[in-house]
């Protein structure tokens, strides 16, 4: 195939046209003229635009890259010859978003259709290689002189070296191969992983199931221990319960009895205690103190024994009426004799006797005054003699004193009453913990504590046996889960042996693969050498190339090749642009052979290189047409 002349409105350009030639067609331009929109229009015209990109970071697709800068569909022509047959093919869009979706493709000056050649299989129908071949071998881009490899173009190698068929690749079929061992394991993924994850957690059920049910069958044992441990400690602690009660009982009724008694001789006390004060009450004296009423007492018998010493009005008394006799005879003497003595002496004794008359008046108000003083004072006593008076004191003492028995006698049993209610009541406290069975150091309290932890470690068994019921209920069928254990086991085998089927094809393919890169890799790197000897001035000599094109060469003078990160760009370029000739010669089709098309790909060599690598493209040329775009003169 030969492409003649390009028509394009794609990207910056607009409708404008480039012609070729057959054999090396160098198209300079500078930077920004369109040299890599023409090269991709090439490739679109004979492949299309694949709309199903979308953009992503840092990729935007063909669609938009290259859509019109004038906003005009994107449409072009391409005029070529192929099978010595002159064929025009067209291109347009109808909708923006399937750019150059119209396909014709006719015979040059005519209307008549090319028959066969479709928009999807023109690329193919015309260079014998599909588009990703195509753009690994035959189109060179900027920046992208080293072969890549592909499944597709392992296909055409493998093709090449071995059947010629070309629906089988290394590659695809390594990765198939792997994406279904890694369908079975990876890592700790896939059927095998998972299945033995399902297999562990079924065995862990049946171990766990096993183990429960030993411990449950424990459990049962131990529980029916401590239930007839219960039963016979239950049995104590009634009969000691029943005995502590009894005996609490009893020390209860003796305590009440003497507290019931000495309540009656504190009562017989407190009735003598008042029986006697009233007594006292109802005396002479009432309730006075013996000592104050003594000195009281004392002081009126000093009284009575001063009025009963009263002087007597009797010696006074004759004397006054002895004094008023004489006075009147005296006054009858001088009546008689008429003599001043007389009459003086009987002034003396009437005198006198008025005068002894005065005495005995007040001595006899005094006596009567002190009679009634010692009237009253005897009337106070209820006596008729000082002696009574003593008699009456010394029975008020008496009453007083059996008084002060009584209370004594009192306080004596009532404080053996409150000492017998303070150890009744202590015997009651004592009783109430006693018959408290929850506390305490006593048989029952020692059993029922007993009785409590043997309770508690029955009610713990049980909620343990009921837990590992409940487990295993919720484990499943042990029969059930030993049956699909099996199958899973059998399942595992199954996959283990595709597993291990597939390890060895993957090995056995591998070996297949290094078989057929034996025989293709010396091939290539010959080709790719003598390229490589054609554009250094025979200064590279060999070429080394990998199974995923990665390649080395080495000079005369080297013993050992050099890896690409130790060659300037320039031959780095210079290799990989060898390689890519060699495989464009050994893995495009035979015949008429599609045009190589160079985008920049010589712009790190120098001038002489530059002039080596022109001189080997010409040599290529006459083969094939090869169109370089570059910005070089």
């Amino acid at each position: 195939m030969k492409i003649r002349k390009l028509t394009a409105s794609f990207g910056k350009l607009e409708h404008e046209s480039l012609s070729f030639h057959e054999g090396l067609n160098v198209i300079y331009a500078p930077n920004e003229s369109g040299k890599s929109t023409w090269c991709a229009f090439i490739q679109a015209m004979l492949y299309g635009v694949d709309s199903a990109q979308r953009p992503k970071a840092g990729f935007l697709p063909d669609k938009l890259r290259y859509a019109p800068w004038s906003g005009a569909p994107m449409e072009g022509t391409m005029e070529l010859t192929a099978d010595r047959c002159d064929i025009t093919i067209t291109r347009s869009s109808r909708a923006k978003n399937a750019p150059m979706r119209d396909f014709t493709a006719t015979y040059t000056g005519t209307n008549t259709p090319v028959e066969g050649l479709t928009e999807a299989n023109a690329g193919e129908m015309l260079t014998g290689v599909t588009r990703d071949v195509f753009r690994r071998t035959a189109f060179i881009g900027q920046g992208t002189v080293a072969v890549t490899g592909s499944p597709e173009l392992e296909k055409r190698i493998g093709a090449i070296v071995s059947t010629g068929e070309e629906q089988t690749s290394y590659s695809e079929a390594d990765e198939r191969l792997r994406a279904w061992q890694r369908k079975r394991r990876f890592n700790r993924r896939g059927q095998l992983p998972e299945l033995e994850g399902r297999m562990d957690e079924v065995q862990r059920r049946l171990d766990e199931m096993e183990s429960s049910l030993a411990e449950q069958t424990r459990l049962e044992t131990q529980l029916e221990q401590t239930r007839q441990t219960c039963s016979q400690l239950e049995q104590q602690v009634m009969d000691c319960r029943r005995r502590q009660r009894q005996e609490a009982l009893e020390k209860l009724n003796t305590g009440r009895g003497k507290l019931k008694l000495i309540s009656a001789e504190h009562d017989a006390a407190m009735s003598e205690l008042s029986q006697a004060r009233e007594t006292l009450r109802a005396s002479t004296f009432g309730v006075r103190e013996p000592e104050e009423l003594g000195v009281e007492v004392q002081r009126d018998l000093n009284q009575l024994r001063r009025l009963s010493r009263q002087p007597k009005s009797g010696p006074i008394l004759l004397f006054m009426l002895l004094s008023f006799v004489l006075a009147a005879v005296l006054a009858g003497f001088y009546t008689a004799y008429n003599q001043m003595p007389l009459i003086l002496g009987a002034g003396f004794f009437c005198l006198a006797a008025l005068v002894l008359l005065l005495i005995w008046s007040r001595l006899n108000h005094q006596r009567q005054a002190a009679e009634l003083e010692r009237r009253a004072l005897l009337k106070k006593y209820h006596a008729s003699s000082s002696k009574d008076i003593k008699a009456v004191l010394q029975r008020h003492r008496e009453l007083w004193d059996a008084v002060k028995e009584a209370e004594a006698n009192e306080v004596t049993h009532r404080r053996a009453f409150e000492q017998q209610q303070l150890r009744q009541s202590t015997l009651e406290e004592s009783a109430i913990q006693e018959l408290d069975f929850s506390v305490g150091d006593t048989d029952a309290s020692r059993l029922g504590r007993t009785l409590a932890g043997a309770r508690g470690e029955s009610e713990r068994l049980s909620a343990r046996i009921a837990a590992l019921s409940g487990r295993l209920s919720t484990l499943g069928d042990p029969l059930i889960l030993a049956s699909s254990l099996g199958v899973m086991r059998e399942e595992y085998e199954q996959l283990q042996g595709e597993f291990d089927a597939l390890a060895l094809a993957i090995d056995t393919l591998r070996q297949a693969d290094q078989e057929i890169q034996s025989r293709f890799s010396p091939q290539l790197g010959k080709l790719a050498a003598s390229y490589m000897s054609a554009v250094t001035g025979g200064r590279y000599e060999d070429v080394f190339i990998n199974r995923d094109f990665t390649a080395r060469t080495r000079t005369k003078d080297d013993v050992v090749a050099r890896e690409a990160e130790y060659l300037s760009a320039g031959t780095l370029d210079l290799m990989y642009l060898a390689v890519r000739l060699a495989v464009c010669e050994l893995a495009l089709p035979d015949g008429e052979p599609c045009p190589l098309i160079l985008d920049d790909a010589l712009v790190n060599l120098d001038e002489e290189r530059f002039g080596q690598a022109m001189e080997l493209l010409k040599q290529i040329a006459k083969d094939r047409q090869v169109i370089l775009f570059t910005c070089r003169q």
